[in-house]
């Protein structure tokens, strides 16, 4: 479509999709806008940012900032939960344009009467919306313009920077060009800051060989809140299949006794909207959700859409399932994993309406009946991403405090469509980055590329799924420096306990799988046990909690050290008055030192001026007065998290 405007709006950043999904914020965020704005010839160009929330019918209006090469920026903050829009205009400012014609005029000593008497009709536009003082000054500027006598003054005003600002406040958008809208959505600051705990439910009980109850986790509150958690993430607490119920060690014949996977969800008992019975009931549920609130934990609940084979709906809904020739459903696959007690969910299925509706129903029951608004989604990426647009969408509709998490490992853009599609978190491939580039690398590609806009990423050193090679037999210093990575490269982390911190780490050999998973039997734990990584775990959660920079993503800058062995990170929140030094040693075995690189400009200094850096997990403290400074990590502490004071 042509118009008559003359400037042209192109490569508008951020955007997602071309604006066509939103990019992602939390309350209280700014977001830059930038775009590339040009015009012919040489007359003004000027641009606004406007941006409104789904509840305001006016847009607000910033001014934009040429940049340099035509390129122009502004921001503009979020201050409210849900749906954001912004815009650009731009026109040739006609008023300015005036303004600077003249300047050069007058510099170059022209005698400009008759380009005053041309000013008039700039300032009369103007006057009917100005104030009264702004009126009264403007109607003077009018009588001097048209008085020869007032000469002397009335070029002193015409090039003034009152009278630019004026022009400014109120411009005339002549011929204007807008850019479509783009959305943005805004979620609650869990979004972007939770530190999760993982155990099962049913592993709960200090006595061993007996089921762990909802009673028995409640009673492990005050551990997971004394360790700085404030998100309690229970694998499916739903019955349990019977049929083609899994053995210990993902055998496929179950013994008498033998509890099954908590992810082969439906049976006599019931399905989705259940609680497995040796848990407890509804009231102990609601109890334990209660109680955590109480300590500053939100209780997150496991959103598997998937079937045992002696789930209701399998009876009550065989159209949701694809029956073969011989009448019976094609287990669940994920080779070389194989999964006999579970029915994939048949989303091409001509119920899909229904099969649909009852997906959005069961997340809803939830929500409302128990208060759940965390859900971390299992294999979210074998079920149709506009499924997961529309069932978020709604959920968000009516509970914009919900949450979820999308455990997907596998191909990037896939991880990359359901984030698109309202996936709040994601899982990561951090479990398996362990040495200094591929660190660098993957934390850039998601901090500084258009990803840090739409993928929210949570960093897991380990899950019930995933027992990275780098813990196997993983010494103290291992799981401390992944730990200290987790938290401190991420704002979202979590870990899988009491696993991690007790170091509980056999497998089975040649693969990455607990060896006596949690997925297939009950452990029991030691839920008294505290040691030295508990207690930093427990340090370096109080400290996220104390420090902005930590609270965040994406302001990150990863500093020179000439060791391969160490890594050091600038990390600073959104107004640059909380700035973080974190510098880690990555060799489990053996001290390293090296000479860390200041990042003077960030932190406007300049060498010899001196800096005081606090090691907030050891309370020591160093003055720095150079660019280049020393540090050296052995394993038993491998690493400096320090909070700089100027």
């Amino acid at each position: 479509m042509y118009n008559q405007s003359r400037a042209v709006i192109e490569h508008i950043y951020p955007q997602i999709n071309g604006g066509s999904l939103p990019i992602k914020a939390v309350v209280e965020e700014l977001i830059p806008v930038s775009a590339d704005i040009v015009a012919d010839g040489h007359d003004v160009v000027a641009a606004s940012l406007l941006f409104k929330h789904e509840k305001e019918r006016k847009w607000s209006e910033v001014r934009m900032q040429h940049e340099s090469n035509d390129h122009w920026s502004s921001h503009f903050q979020v201050t409210k939960q849900g749906i954001y829009t912004f815009k650009i205009q731009a026109w040739i400012d006609y008023a300015l344009n005036w303004q600077h014609g003249i300047e050069r005029k007058i510099d170059d000593g022209q005698r400009v009467t008759s380009e005053l008497l041309e000013g008039i009709e700039y300032l009369q536009n103007i006057i009917p919306d100005a104030n009264e003082g702004e009126k009264a000054y403007l109607e003077q500027l009018v009588s001097f313009f048209e008085d020869e006598d007032n000469y002397d003054k009335a070029i002193e005003e015409a090039i003034s920077d009152r009278l630019h600002n004026i022009f400014t406040k109120y411009p005339e958008k002549h011929l204007l060009n807008e850019s479509p809208e783009s959305p943005v959505y805004v979620d609650r600051l869990k979004a972007r800051f939770s530190t999760w705990y993982e155990f099962f439910p049913r592993s709960s009980s200090k006595e061993p060989g007996k089921h762990g109850t909802f009673k028995d986790c409640e009673l492990l509150l005050p551990r997971v809140a004394k360790m700085g958690f404030d998100t309690l993430y229970f694998p499916p607490i739903h019955p349990i299949g019977e049929v083609n119920r899994k053995g210990k060690n993902n055998t496929t014949e179950a013994q008498t006794g033998d509890v099954g996977s908590c992810w082969g969800i439906g049976s006599k008992h019931g399905g989705h909207k259940d609680i497995h019975p040796d848990l407890g009931n509804e009231a102990d549920f609601k109890s334990l959700v209660d109680a955590a609130k109480a300590q500053g934990i939100e209780v997150a609940m496991d959103f598997a859409l998937q079937a045992a084979p002696d789930h209701p709906w399998v009876k009550e809904h065989p159209e949701w399932f694809k029956w073969r020739p011989d009448g019976t459903v094609q287990y669940a696959e994920n080779p070389p994993k194989k999964y006999q007690d579970i029915l994939p969910i048949y989303y091409e299925s001509k119920d899909w309406k229904n099969l649909w509706q009852e997906m959005l129903d069961t997340a809803l029951y939830w929500v409302e009946e128990f208060g759940i608004m965390v859900f971390r989604v299992d294999n979210p990426h074998t079920k149709p991403f506009y499924f997961w647009g529309w069932l978020i969408g709604e959920v968000k509709k009516k509970h914009p405090d919900v949450l979820f998490l999308s455990e997907a490992f596998t191909k990037p853009k896939v991880m990359h469509q359901l984030a698109k599609q309202g996936f709040t978190q994601s899982y990561t491939y951090f479990t398996w980055r362990n040495n200094k580039q591929e660190l660098i690398e993957y934390v850039e590609e998601l901090t500084q590329t258009d990803q840090q806009w739409f993928f929210r990423p949570n960093f897991w050193p380990n899950t019930p799924d995933i027992n990275p090679w780098a813990l196997q037999g993983g010494n103290e210093a291992v799981h401390l420096q992944k730990y200290f990575l987790a938290a401190t490269l991420s704002s979202n982390t979590g870990i899988y306990g009491p696993v991690f911190e007790q170091m509980h780490s056999a497998a089975l050999p040649g693969k990455e799988e607990y060896l006596d998973s949690e997925k297939f039997q009950i452990r029991h734990w030691d839920w008294e046990q505290e040691n030295k990584l508990s207690t930093l775990i427990s340090k370096i959660n109080q400290i996220r909690k104390e420090q902005p920079a930590l609270q965040q993503t994406n302001n990150i800058r990863f500093l020179s050290i000439e060791n391969d062995q160490l890594l050091a990170y600038y990390k600073y929140d959104q107004t640059r008055k909380n700035e973080i030094l974190a510098v880690v040693n990555l060799d489990p075995y053996y001290a390293q030192n090296g000479w860390v690189q200041l990042p003077l400009d960030d932190l406007g200094i300049h060498e010899g001026q001196s800096i005081r850096v606090h090691d907030l997990i050891t309370g020591s403290s160093y003055h720095w007065d150079k660019e280049w400074n020393f540090v050296e990590l052995h394993p038993a502490l491998p690493f400096h998290l320090f909070k700089i004071e100027k």
